[in-house]
This record gives structure tokens, C-alpha cells and sequence, in this order.
């Protein structure tokens, strides 16, 4: 075993920090105990992580039980509670798991992996789980061997190694071990599967599990196989915007291979695989939506979206922000609901840092005032609104999103700023509208970062103001997507 182990290590490039999943239980202690072994010839970080999942009245003896392992081997432990939202139609299976692998996610940083037990078994009843939902060769690959997870990499090693192997290493080197009671519930799937069907597979055929598990690599092949040639394709049916998708062209192929785009795509965005159903409903209802229209497909932790030609995979939007905020300007404003931030720089802020060093600690250069008077207000959705600018006659606020691609879906996200009159002074991330009553006659600019939709180049990041007007300034995030004309 400890062979097996130390070559998985060893692969190129090698961990800086190997985080071990510690459940407490047998084969997570097995991990634990091989790795403590192998730790001085590998020469890296070892930690162990316990996740209290809260569902059992034991949970907090169980991890002073990890604590306490940890001590006597010498290992650092990082104890971290699960928060878990119980929703209807999914399992607590399900949802424990989702919650541990948020917890594991965050805890990774560039360079560290993290190990975690599953052995063959585990892997074929995987496999026999993912046969019954229905699921493709993706489905049926059960676990990789290794996979990205956060800024790391999630790694099983023990996936070569029946359950009672485990048992035996245990054994001889006289750990002590956790039981959960929940592992006898039957109401679990893969209890049923493990306690009640595996042992009546084994019966007929003894190397069941090993069998099985070797399907779910050929599964494996398959789909790597599938997902390279599903990479070659992707960029012919590229949308106009980075992380889109051109309808039109995704209408044009076969319907099966709509449906591999459309996984594999979704897959590099980090998003669930959506069901048959569902994958289906985005073919027949949102390929074929009129161009006006605004069709949606939603799964969990996912809405696909269209905007024109564009298809768009996203977070679930937030509840559209009612609120109405008092601003001066001189302090960057952090907008509700994870909306970003908002800031004026005044010229020549942010650009040339480390130029004109040495010059007076006195230099006002790039200060700003606002005007006596109100502050600004920031409101979201506002109908009704006319944008103002320089050289061109005013124009209704939908009228200057449709003219900048702002899908309409994100529009009522977008900040407007209104002056002391209530006349729009900006639309953040779009342009400026003519008001000299809010600012003086320097040039400012207004920032808006950290919103959930950069990604896309929908929305600049800077835009530039003078009594005269605003321009819309291309910002580097949005590099890849085609620049606007100035508005």
C-alpha cells in the first residue's frame, strides 16, 4: 500500500501541502497513518482536515477523537463545522456532500492536494449509484483518481484497494477507529447497496467489485475521449462574449452533439451537468426563443440564460436590490447583495504606480471635490430615465442598454447615479450622462468592480466624467471581448 501511496505522491508536480480527509473512521485513519509513514522521504506539509457535519449527537466527541489521532501522530488538524441547508427533493446524502466539498475547496491552496480514502468498493457501488439514476459514460466514470478541486488537487489513492484491505492494514498496525451508526441506515442508497446488494453480487460473483470498478474506468477513457473532441468543437460554436455560446450555431449541429457541447461547456464554468430534461428543454426553449424573448433553464447552482444569439451560464441571479443609498463619493461604496463596489478616482488615479516618486507630499493631483449640495443617489431599475451626453440628444435608459449589449436580465443590477436634480449622472459599468450640478470640472472616473457577471465584458469597468459628459474607457477585464464605440 505504502508503494502505491509514495508513486501517487511523487507524481510531477509534487504537493507542497497534502491535506488528509479525516473522517476518524477506518479507512480515513488507514490514510492517515500510511501518509504519517511516507511523510519524512516526501518531504511535505501533512494536515489533516475533520468536517462536523452536526447531524449526529456524537459529532463533537468524533472530532476530539481526530484531534487526539492527530497529537500522538504528530499531524497538524483543522477541525471545520458544515453549515447544511436541507432542501426539498434532495438527499441529506447529497447535501453533506456538497457541504464537505465546499469546506475542502476553500481550505486548498495553490500547490496543496488533498487525499481522500475511497477504495474499490466505494468506487463500484459508485458506479452502480450512477446506473440508476440513468447517468452516461461520464456518470458511470464514478471517481477520478485525481481531479481539480479549488486552487488544488483531489486525489483518491486507495481507489486500487478492496475495503478489506483496509481493514487488514488497520488491523495490523492496531488503530482505533470511529464507527457511524448512519452507516447502517438503510434508508441511505449506498447503505442498501453496500449491506444488502453488494454481498449478493459477491455471493455469484466474488471479484464483483472489482469488476465493476473496472468498467468505470473504461467509462473514464470514454469520456476523456469525448471531452477532448468536445474542446476542439467548442470554439466554433463561441458566442460574441467570453464564456458564451452562439445559439445559432448550436441549432445548426445534431441534437447529440448539442447536448456533448453543451455538458462539457458547462463543466469548464464549474458548473452540474443539468438532467436529460432539462439539457432537452434548453434545446427545444431556449435555442429556438426569439431573439427578444428571455428564456431560462434552471438547475441547481446554475441558470443558463439568452441574450440575443448569446447563451450565458451563470450563478442564479440575487433578488433584484430595492434600495435607494446616499453617496458622497469619497469613500468607495460597497453595494448590497454582492453587487461589487463602487469608487471615483480622480485623473490619473490607478494609472503609473510608481511614477513621479519623489515629488511634494503635498501634490493635489488627482483630488476631487464634489459640489455643495446633496450627495449623490444610487438607485437600481429605474424606469423612466434619460441619458444625456455631449454631441448627442438625449436618449431613454433602455435605449443606451440595448445599444451596449447589457443583457436585459442584468439590467436592474446595474447602479444608476442620479444628481441633486434626480437626472441620471451615470450608469455604472455602461456610461455618463451629461450633469454638471454633482461634480466639479476634473476629470473623475467611476469604478465599478467586483460584481458577479466580469466575466462576460457585458459591463466596463471604468467610466469617465467631465462637466461635458462621459465616455465609456474599455477596461482590461475586458480584454477579449469586441470594444464599444464611445457612447
Amino acid at each position: 500500500m505504502r508503494l502505491l501511496l509514495a508513486a501517487a505522491l511523487a507524481q510531477s508536480p509534487r504537493p507542497q501541502r497534502l491535506w488528509v480527509a479525516f473522517s476518524g473512521g477506518c479507512d480515513s485513519h488507514v490514510l492517515l497513518h500510511a501518509c504519517v509513514e511516507l511523510r519524512a522521504g516526501l518531504d511535505l506539509t501533512l494536515s489533516a482536515i475533520h468536517v462536523d457535519h452536526g447531524l449526529h449527537p456524537d459529532s463533537g466527541a468524533w472530532a476530539r477523537h481526530c484531534r487526539r489521532v492527530c497529537e500522538q501522530l504528530g499531524v497538524d488538524f483543522q477541525a471545520r463545522r458544515a453549515q447544511i441547508e436541507r432542501r426539498p427533493g434532495q438527499s441529506l446524502e447529497a447535501l453533506a456532500r456538497a457541504a464537505r466539498r465546499r469546506l475542502f475547496a476553500d481550505c486548498l491552496g495553490p500547490g496543496d492536494w488533498l487525499a481522500t480514502a475511497q477504495h474499490r468498493d466505494d468506487q463500484a457501488e459508485t458506479l452502480l449509484l450512477a446506473l440508476l439514476r440513468g447517468s452516461g459514460v461520464h456518470g458511470l466514470a464514478a471517481m477520478p483518481a485525481r481531479a481539480a478541486l479549488g486552487a488544488g488537487i483531489l486525489m483518491r489513492p486507495l481507489l486500487e484497494f478492496a475495503q478489506a484491505d483496509l481493514r487488514a492494514y488497520a488491523e495490523r498496525h492496531r488503530l482505533s477507529w470511529l464507527e457511524d451508526p448512519s452507516n447502517q441506515d438503510l434508508g441511505f442508497d449506498r447503505n442498501l447497496l453496500r449491506h444488502q446488494i453488494m454481498p449478493v453480487l459477491r455471493q455469484r460473483w466474488p471479484a464483483a467489485a472489482t469488476t465493476i470498478a473496472r468498467s468505470a474506468a473504461h467509462c473514464a477513457e470514454a469520456a476523456a475521449l469525448i471531452d477532448a473532441s468536445a474542446d476542439e468543437q467548442l470554439p466554433t460554436v463561441a458566442g460574441s462574449r467570453l464564456d458564451t455560446l452562439s445559439a445559432a450555431r448550436l441549432s445548426a449541429l445534431a441534437p447529440e452533439r448539442a447536448r456533448i457541447l453543451l455538458r462539457r461547456w458547462l463543466a469548464q464554468q464549474g458548473f452540474r451537468p443539468p438532467s436529460l430534461l432539462r439539457l432537452q428543454a434548453i434545446l427545444t426553449d431556449v435555442l429556438s426563443a426569439r431573439a427578444d424573448a428571455r428564456p431560462l433553464v434552471a438547475w441547481e447552482g446554475c441558470e443558463l440564460r439568452r441574450y440575443r444569439d448569446d447563451l450565458f451560464a451563470l450563478l442564479p441571479l440575487p433578488p433584484r436590490p430595492e434600495v435607494e443609498l446616499r453617496w458622497d463619493g469619497q469613500q468607495p461604496l460597497q453595494l448590497p447583495m454582492g453587487l461589487g463596489k463602487l469608487s471615483f478616482e480622480g485623473e490619473g488615479e490607478g494609472e503609473g504606480e510608481g511614477e513621479g516618486e519623489g515629488e511634494g507630499e503635498g501634490d493635489d493631483s488627482g483630488r476631487f471635490e464634489l459640489s455643495e449640495g446633496p450627495p449623490i443617489t444610487l438607485c437600481f431599475g429605474r424606469s423612466g430615465l434619460c441619458c444625456g451626453q455631449s454631441k448627442r440628444p438625449s436618449r431613454p435608459l433602455k435605449k443606451l442598454f440595448q445599444q451596449a449589449a447589457v443583457p436585459s436580465w442584468l439590467r436592474p443590477y446595474v447602479p444608476l447615479l442620479l444628481d441633486a436634480q434626480g437626472e441620471l449622472l451615470a450608469v455604472a459599468g455602461v456610461a455618463g450622462c451629461r450633469s454638471g450640478a454633482a461634480l466639479d470640472q476634473q476629470l473623475l472616473r467611476l469604478r465599478w468592480e467586483g460584481h458577479p457577471w466580469t466575466r462576460f465584458g457585458c459591463l466596463t469597468e471604468l467610466v469617465e466624467t467631465k462637466a461635458a459628459g462621459l465616455v465609456v474607457i474599455p477596461s482590461a477585464s475586458s480584454s477579449g471581448v469586441k470594444p464599444r464605440h464611445e457612447l
